[in-house]
């Protein structure tokens, strides 16, 4: 978001009602976010206004909060708004991937407590739970109100949800409550350029600033290389570029497949592979019975899907699962890659690492490219030549 439309964001959000007379004639310096079209930050003099725009009701705040540096006075005349003390020490982080992202900035010690901790694979906080230095505070729909307020937290981060209905109790404690909706933006890099904002939060700007340039960097220049792969790939010889790429598999009695607008989807354009619902108009999943996926996408050169347990699946098993895979070209010619969530933290860093994710998505699909990092989530599913 550039800053003149960061700053007509702003003002549009002010004049629904949303600051004092005061402030909105105070001149502040708007920072600029490259690709982040959910965040509009200002500068004034002796606090900081972040706006975080409404991903379900357009031209809506989510929510706005008032960064004041600790140990100074809040100021008077400020907008209306969450009031966070800066830099934050002690945070309820109730996602591993935020966790992992503090951790990357060298804010583990600012984790306070911690929700769904079975889902959290990383060593680190395990450890310090296991010694009482980390509250487990349960299960984060239903998470024990007391001990989040036994260990007495400066803020709690949160991810958003449409028509959710509000967080419940935790509204009541009077603890500041950090919407992560980065997950709802347009683009990997969107997405990623949030860590900016939590740099921010947690007193690291400089170090979240230049994480996110690493990124930004890394990612655009893996783009560059697969759109200028022209050739077929080796082991595509009758695949015309770019090869057809199928995503993810059956899910009980349907089929969830990355809409055309969610990050997913526009990455698959971005490490040039030509994917089956590329011009579909939703940002989050889209469900499908497995017919209208087999007549869509049966024809993809390469299939991907991740999956959870101790071991990746064999091709007879994945037919155990629905005898109708062994219908799609990728299966019979023996092009399926697995990526297993259980094993390996996808989840933890491709929200604020997706160079990393491109580059598995890349080397898969473009082979030919010299000069890649080796897979890092996803990993070619071995043939049992008994069985086939």
């Amino acid at each position: 978001m550039c800053i003149a439309h960061c700053a007509l964001y702003c003002a549009l959000l002010f004049s629904c009602g949303g600051g004092s007379t005061a402030s909105r004639q105070e001149k502040g310096d708007t920072l600029a976010f490259k690709y982040a079209t959910g965040l509009c930050v200002i500068r004034y003099h002796d606090y900081t206004l972040a706006t975080l725009k409404n991903p379900w009701k357009e031209g809506k705040a989510l929510h706005q909060y008032i960064l004041v540096p600790s140990g100074r006075e809040i100021p008077s005349g400020i907008p209306q708004g969450t009031v966070i003390r800066t830099p934050l020490r002690r945070s309820m982080i109730f996602s591993t991937v935020h966790c992992a992202m503090l951790m990357e900035m060298g804010r583990q010690d600012c984790i306070a407590g911690v929700a769904d901790l079975k889902y959290i694979k990383i060593p680190w906080i395990h450890q310090q739970v296991a010694k009482s230095k980390i509250a487990d505070v349960g299960d984060g729909l239903s998470p024990v109100v007391e001990k989040i307020i036994d260990s007495r937290p400066d803020a709690l981060f949160l991810s958003p949800f449409e028509n959710s209905g509000g967080y419940g109790r935790l509204e009541e404690i009077d603890i500041p409550i950090v919407e992560c909706a980065e997950y709802m933006e347009p683009s990997p890099l969107a997405r990623a350029e949030w860590i900016r904002f939590y740099g921010l939060l947690f007193g690291c700007e400089a170090k979240a600033d230049s994480l996110f340039a690493i990124t930004d960097s890394s990612y655009n220049a893996l783009k560059a290389l697969a759109s200028a792969s022209n050739s077929p790939a080796p082991q595509h010889p009758r695949t015309p570029t770019p090869p057809r790429i199928l995503l993810d598999k059956m899910t009980g009695s349907v089929w969830y497949v990355p809409g055309g607008q969610s990050t997913l989807g526009q990455m698959m354009t971005d490490a040039n592979a030509r994917y089956p619902w590329a011009g579909d108009t939703h940002s989050g999943s889209v469900s499908l019975p497995f017919e209208t996926v087999l007549e869509k996408a049966g024809e993809s050169d390469v299939w991907l899907f991740r999956y959870s347990g101790s071991r990746p699946p064999t091709y007879a098993e994945l037919l155990g699962e629905h005898h109708g895979y062994s219908q799609f070209r990728a299966f019979r010619e023996h092009r399926v890659y697995g990526c297993n969530v259980e094993m390996n933290t996808f989840y933890e860093e491709t929200p604020f690492h997706p160079d990393w994710l491109l580059n598995d998505f890349i080397r898969i699909l473009h082979p030919e490219i010299e000069g890649l990092h080796p897979l890092r989530y996803y990993q070619k599913l071995e043939v049992n030549s008994r069985t086939f």
